[in-house]
């Protein structure tokens, strides 16, 4: 099933007419959905749904250098330059180029300015039990076992470097000495827990050396100890999964969760999560993580903005891709410039009929290079085109060292000197490169391996997803808003046919479409053929979707066409200041902010 919930959608307009008139030309180039025809809010609602598919950081000061630099170049203000976002949109994608054609309504609407500001948009995940996600609770679950605070500051600054290098193979050390200052029995065993804690794949022992006492940490199982936490330090009575809910502002689940295991020194596949969720907004979601404790993870909290951790619990299983049951959205459009007339209008066509289940924006990419022509190069198992669309310059406005690492790329054709251009090396360029320099420019399935394997699938899930939008655009010049014989519908987790019998038992509503892949069927009318011809036209067989890497091989999936989000209810306001919030954050309420005061509403429905 899957759910949209909208209960406080808020439309804001400038207090005057003239206001409107006015308004600054930069930002109406930031209108990148426009609220109108009907797809008010299915291309701005929409184009924010995290669907089920298969498919920063201010430091404490000295600690943990390269991420607080890392994290100063990758953080962006709550308002971006507007020149070079409009520059940027020049060279991006419109709607129309990922197949966003379509409205469910007829008429007019209105238009406003969608994420504006990053909090003007705030997304919670509902579980697959209906649950939705909230950050309401800091406390950790008491238990024996876990280490005392004191592990946390036991080690030095230069100790936590040097058993960073040791544990990362950055030096030639076998093994890294720590003398104990203050020789008891108790200060040694809360060392022994810090390194094994803070730095897993390592063990410790004690030793006199001139009559001295050493804690000695060294390697016990080799590299492959980063991918796999500790197993025989970890309570068998506990649950192997640390559950918790991760608040985030302005970054992305898969940037998040990079961050979340620089600072835990793990590798990022250790992590997992039931859906991504947007970077330009205010997001809550449920995030799983294997053997580390909530006490170490609730540790963050004291070296992270902009990240939140909470509403710890221990569990025996995962999370995977697409458990969610969908997501609730409070959303503020910005200057607003419709009737009111037009606007309760365009809102109750939102609430009544819903919108098109497009795929948004955000799936597709902000450059001139889309994600989905990765997907495809990979699919089509062109390698050279891969690493050439990963890489290559493009227009557009982008962060000055990326620039200059595709413009050195391109002229070298040389990781390791592209790589030095690049001072943030967790992004998908960055490790790529990092790839090609261990396996070599002959080896470029390998290089591509290690960015992480939800970072890759995303590429072709992008493909899916621009074949799905173009796709369901065809549907609906075809055939309209009404279910016709050869359509798709669900009976139970099968996809089956209308037939022309069984027509006037079925609604638009109930309609889906099939992302591409090994495990679907297809439309018994002419949109089934359109599938086929699309993917001929990119060198695909929709017959043989299956990779020789089993990793890229696409089973599909199904989805609604049509959305008919619940709880949708919308408040109209005029406002003298912009950065007024309208509402609270899970954080602010946790922080005990008081509630905004707000201008007097105009409407409420």
């Amino acid at each position: 099933m899957e759910t949209v919930e909208m209960n406080s959608v808020s439309l804001k307009r400038p207090r005057s007419e003239d206001d409107v008139a006015n308004a600054d030309e930069i930002k109406r180039q930031k209108i990148l959905e426009k609220s109108k025809a009907g797809n008010d809010s299915g291309q701005s609602i929409e184009n924010v749904t995290e669907q089920p598919e298969d498919t920063k950081s201010e430091i404490i000061p000295n600690e943990e250098s390269e991420e607080q630099e890392e994290e100063e170049l990758e953080d962006s203000d709550e308002d971006a330059d507007p020149e070079s976002f409009a520059d940027m949109m020049k060279h991006g994608l419109t709607e129309s180029d990922v197949g966003i054609t379509k409205f469910v309504s007829s008429h007019k609407g209105f238009s406003g300015i969608l994420k504006e500001r990053y909090s003007d948009f705030v997304v919670h995940e509902i579980g697959k039990d209906g649950r939705v996600s909230h950050l309401d609770d800091f406390s950790v679950p008491v238990d024996d076992e876990d280490p005392s605070e004191e592990t946390f500051t036991v080690l030095s600054d230069e100790d936590k470097q040097r058993l960073e290098e040791l544990q990362l193979f950055k030096n030639k050390e076998t093994s890294v000495a720590i003398e104990v200052i203050e020789d008891t029995k108790e200060k040694r065993t809360i060392i022994h827990q810090a390194v094994k804690s803070l730095f897993p794949g390592l063990e410790t022992k004690t030793e006199d050396r001139d009559g001295k006492k050493y804690i000695i940490a060294y390697h016990a199982a080799g590299k492959k100890a980063l991918a796999n936490p500790r197993k025989h330090s970890w309570p068998k009575s506990r649950g192997s999964y640390c559950h918790f809910v991760l608040y985030k502002e302005n970054k992305d689940t898969m940037d998040a969760i990079n961050v979340l295991s620089k600072f835990l020194r793990v590798k990022p596949n250790i992590f997992s999560y039931m859906g991504t969720k947007d970077k330009r907004a205010i997001t809550v979601q449920e995030i799983a993580v294997l053997r580390i404790t909530a006490q170490r993870l609730a540790h963050l909290n004291k070296c992270l903005m902009n990240f939140k951790l909470g509403n710890f619990s221990y569990k025996n299983h995962p999370l995977k891709l697409g458990e969610l049951q969908g997501n609730h959205f409070t959303v503020v459009l910005r200057n607003i410039t419709g009737t009111d007339d037009q606007i309760e209008q365009a809102m109750h066509s939102l609430r009544e009929i819903g919108f098109i289940n497009y795929y948004g924006m955000q799936r597709f990419g902000t450059t001139a290079v889309p994600t989905y022509q990765i997907g495809r190069a990979i699919l089509q198992n062109n390698w050279n085109e891969v690493m050439d669309l990963i890489l290559k310059p493009r227009p557009g406005a982008e962060k000055g060292y990326l620039v200059k690492c595709r413009e050195e790329w391109a002229k070298t054709k040389d990781p390791a000197a592209a790589l030095k251009k690049l001072p943030v090396k967790r992004c998908v360029e960055g490790q790529l490169l990092r790839g090609l320099l261990k396996y070599g420019m002959k080896n470029i399935i390998s290089a591509f391996g290690i960015i992480p394997r939800n970072n890759r699938l995303m590429y072709i899930h992008s493909y899916q997803s621009y074949v799905w939008n173009n796709m369901v655009s065809k549907r609906i010049e075809e055939y309209g808003l009404r279910a016709v014989p050869g359509d798709l519908v669900l009976k139970g987790a099968t996809a089956v046919h209308i037939e022309e019998g069984d027509i006037d038992n079925y609604t638009i509503h109930d309609v889906v479409m099939p992302l591409p892949g090994f495990d679907v069927i297809y439309p018994k009318h002419k949109i089934g053929e359109a599938y086929k011809e699309m993917l001929v036209a990119d060198n695909l067989d929709i017959n043989n979707m299956r990779h020789k890497i089993r990793d890229y091989s696409l089973s599909g999936a199904y989805r609604k066409i049509i959305i008919r989000p619940q709880n949708v209810n919308w408040e109209v306001v005029a406002y003298d200041d912009p950065k007024i919030p309208l509402f609270t954050t899970d954080l602010d309420k946790l922080e005990g902010k008081p509630l905004p005061v707000l201008p007097t509403a105009n409407t409420l429905y």
